[in-house]
């Protein structure tokens, strides 16, 4: 068919044309009749008021009663005729025999009409056809002062002469005509115009298959879907994103009825049109809530939601043809398990380095101790062999004694000599016992493994004689302590310190407090840090005092899953 592929502006102005048509004729059908029923109503009123006053006239009365009644009054009612424009006036007896009439030669001949109401005594008024041919007329009696009926009075104007009257309110019926539909065909084409701009000129069925493909891969796509208005209103989200932020889709029966996209109850399932909902009564994250209300485009930004590591994207929402952004568009996607993955390799890296560390230095000194023994000094061995187990025992002992975790233990003896490798000096305390299985050992050495690393970094390349205590040489303090039923552990170094206390901002991928860093870990020591605290139930906390200050406070709980931690 051929309107099929029609957009639906075209569709809309032709029946809406059409339709302005249609209400136009019906409009002007009832003007032109209601003009007429007007005309005919008003000449009706006339010839009863030249009728009624033609008999109740004193002449008209006494000449009924003379012997020649039409040598009186046929000169009266043709100067009556003129002066009041009537196109006959009939003078009769009571029996309808005519006095006057515009042809004499009707004078004497009966009257063509119905007199039977006015020989009662009524007036009557009609539209018949006399002498004359169609009139609309009107008859009344003439009384004496008795009420006798002695004669009647008939006027009327021809049919022909009230078209005449019709014909001409005809030019102000179709000027109303003519105005109304070209006011519809305007309207009809402005609002053509506007559905053309809004729908990009397709059709219903384009839409509709359009929305068909919409819906699909809203509902289909791996990724939380997230579109932002300017003022910073959730307009619509996916399935996956309620999933990953926590947020219950909107019941129908509570929103408000001024939804922003008539859904079938089958798209609300897997996209929910937000009603304008503010994201702060959504409960998203306050971190993911600046960067959604900002606005601002972000790739691959690390936010925090729960105990979810999500990597965000935005950019803004433009209309095809505009250049003015209409909101934002952000995408999800669930970096937990990655992370979580990442966590556990960094820890198993951060062990490995710290063992390497340990087995090169072990390395060194084992070969001193041998050449000793080469050179024939046993006794210089031994002390050597000596004082370099009491060092470990002395940084170590107490410490595995205190904290009995020997991942923890085992890790921080292995840190001792990564810093020592990078000249900085780790000084370790610990207060309180940790009781045993009550915080994940592998979040644990996540935390405290990129703490340190972090730590080391920046003593390392940063440390100088302005550092805490005024101490010149690089150094790290690591403290535990177990107190409340919860685990502090603070790491402090004598750096510069960080270039922001906003652990959002150092959290995401791209931005780190280092000033040189490996390929590929821009920025995620934050991360992981912020979701393994978050997974443990922690939190993390960063100040500058003399240099970076870090603490992170875990509750200490039982573990529903014993066996399952390392």
């Amino acid at each position: 068919m051929v309107w099929r592929g029609w957009s639906i502006a075209r569709r809309l102005f032709v029946a809406n044309l059409f339709f302005v048509v249609l209400l136009t004729a019906a409009v002007s059908m009832f003007l032109v009749s209601d003009a007429a029923s007007r005309t005919y109503a008003q000449t009706s009123q006339r010839m009863l008021s030249v009728a009624t006053a033609l008999a109740d006239s004193p002449f008209v009365v006494a000449a009924a009663g003379e012997s020649d009644p039409t040598a009186v009054l046929q000169p009266y009612a043709k100067v009556v005729m003129r002066d009041a424009q009537v196109d006959f006036i009939t003078i009769m007896d009571p029996d309808g025999v005519r006095w006057t009439h515009p042809d004499p030669a009707e004078i004497g001949k009966s009257y063509l009409g119905s007199m039977a109401q006015a020989k009662a005594g009524s007036v009557f008024s009609e539209t018949t056809t006399g002498t004359l041919g169609p009139s609309v007329r009107v008859i009344a009696p003439i009384k004496d002062s008795s009420g006798t009926v002695q004669g009647m009075v008939a006027a009327g104007v021809t049919v022909s002469n009230v078209q005449v009257l019709v014909a001409a309110r005809l030019p102000v019926v179709l000027g109303l005509a003519a105005a109304l539909l070209l006011a519809g065909s305007l309207a009809a084409w402005a609002l053509g115009r506007y559905l053309e701009r809004v729908t990009f000129g397709w059709g219903p069925e384009e839409l509709g298959q359009l929305f068909a493909y919409y819906e699909s891969v809203l509902h289909s796509v791996r990724e939380g879907l997230i579109l932002v208005d300017t003022g910073g209103s959730m307009v619509l989200y996916n399935d996956h994103a309620a999933l990953l932020l926590g947020i219950d889709h909107p019941d129908p029966a509570t929103e408000p009825a001024t939804r922003t996209a008539p859904l079938t109850r089958r798209a609300r399932a897997s996209v929910a049109p937000a009603a304008k909902r503010r994201l702060a009564a959504m409960g998203v994250p306050d971190s993911l809530r600046d960067l959604l209300e900002s606005g601002r485009t972000a790739t691959d930004e690390v936010h925090l939601a729960g105990d979810r590591l999500l990597v965000v994207s935005q950019r803004p929402a433009l209309a095809p043809g505009s250049n003015v952004p209409a909101g934002t568009v952000a995408t999800l996607r669930d970096h937990t398990e990655l992370t979580a993955l990442a966590g556990s390799l960094s820890s198993t890296e951060t062990l490995v380095e710290a063992l390497r560390s340990q087995t090169h230095e072990h390395a060194n000194r084992l070969h001193a101790i041998i050449s000793l023994i080469e050179l024939d000094r046993p006794r210089e061995a031994l002390s050597f062999a000596t004082a370099e187990h009491a060092e470990s025992v002395q940084f170590g002992g107490d410490f595995v004694g205190t904290v009995d975790e020997p991942f923890i233990a085992a890790l921080l003896l292995g840190k001792r000599a990564q810093a020592d490798e990078s000249g900085v000096s780790l000084e370790v305390t610990s207060s309180g016992s940790l009781p045993p299985d009550t915080v994940d050992s592998r979040e644990l050495v996540t935390v405290l493994g990129n703490l340190v690393d972090n730590a080391i970094d920046a003593a390392a390349v940063h440390g100088s004689p302005a550092a805490v205590d005024g101490a010149a040489t690089p150094t790290v303090w690591v403290d535990l302590l177990v107190a409340d039923g919860s685990l502090t552990i603070t790491v402090a170094d004598n750096g510069f310190g960080l270039p922001t206390t906003d652990l959002d901002v150092l959290g995401r991928v791209g931005t780190t407090g280092k000033v040189s860093v490996a390929p590929g870990g821009r920025g995620y020591g934050m991360a992981l840090i912020r979701r393994a605290t978050a997974a443990m139930g922690g939190t993390v906390a960063g100040e500058n005092d003399g240099g970076a200050v870090m603490t992170v406070v875990v509750p200490l709980r039982p573990l529903p899953h014993v066996g399952s931690q390392s």
